[in-house]
């Protein structure tokens, strides 16, 4: 297999855009979740509103919340990503082309982790009930895990590959896998009445707002630094 070019120089462009959307992602996801936290009713309605009537929909289409739970259970299970992040730092290592970067997707991943868990444990919000549930999850609402993981995970190995100059067809089957993914997991989430529509909008800004600082301090002086040529 062709290694992929290992460029641990500092990039100014890609670090100030990393910088600006990490500051815009931060507004928007504070924003949110002072909204979740305090109750604001506006938001509790539509919340109410889209879960039951997909709650209605899930439970009268029985193949697609089957596939569904298939989808979220195993294909973007949390534990799914972040086996798949492991690999990826494994396989880093074991090329020796960069442990420096296999050392950050992982302690990204992690920190993501302790995020969401945080946040979890902070707001306490709780899950969708329902009398006919067509699934069951466990911990708190805000964010959602799946989505906040499956957006850190797909957004991180999408950045490494345009990083390092994959090749076009490699990176193009990567965008649409996460194309798909992201955004599917998010509709799995609130189809199957484990969460708000808003757990699963908290869990794409604050999974896009780890990738952008990961990648802030990637592209740091003091990042490039630690990375070996």
């Amino acid at each position: 297999m062709r290694h992929l070019p290992v460029d641990s120089s500092p990039r100014p462009k890609q670090y100030r855009a990393a910088a600006v959307a990490a500051a815009l992602l931060a507004l928007c996801s504070a924003l949110l979740l002072t909204l979740v936290a305090t109750g604001w009713h506006p938001l509790i309605t539509v919340d109410g509103d889209v879960s039951r009537t997909t709650h209605r929909w899930a439970v009268e289409e029985h193949g697609l919340t089957h596939a569904f739970r298939v989808l979220t259970d195993w294909v973007w299970d949390p534990l799914t990503m972040r086996l798949l992040c492991a690999a990826v730092a494994v396989w880093l290592v074991w090329r020796r082309s960069a442990w420096g970067t296999a050392v950050w997707l992982a302690v990204t991943c992690a920190v993501a982790a302790v995020v969401q868990q945080t946040l979890k444990a902070a707001v306490d919000r709780p899950r969708p009930v329902w009398r006919d549930p067509v699934d069951s999850a466990h911990y708190a609402a805000f964010p959602s895990g799946h989505v906040m993981t499956a957006t850190v995970v797909c957004g991180l190995l999408l950045w490494l590959l345009r990083r390092w100059g994959a090749g076009r067809a490699l990176r193009g089957t990567a965008l649409a896998v996460a194309a798909v993914s992201v955004p599917g997991v998010g509709l799995t989430r609130v189809w199957l009445g484990v969460h708000w529509p808003s757990d699963v909008l908290g869990g794409w800004l604050l999974g896009g707002l780890v990738v952008a600082v990961a990648v802030v301090a990637y592209e740091s002086p003091w990042g490039a630094r630690a990375r070996p040529h």
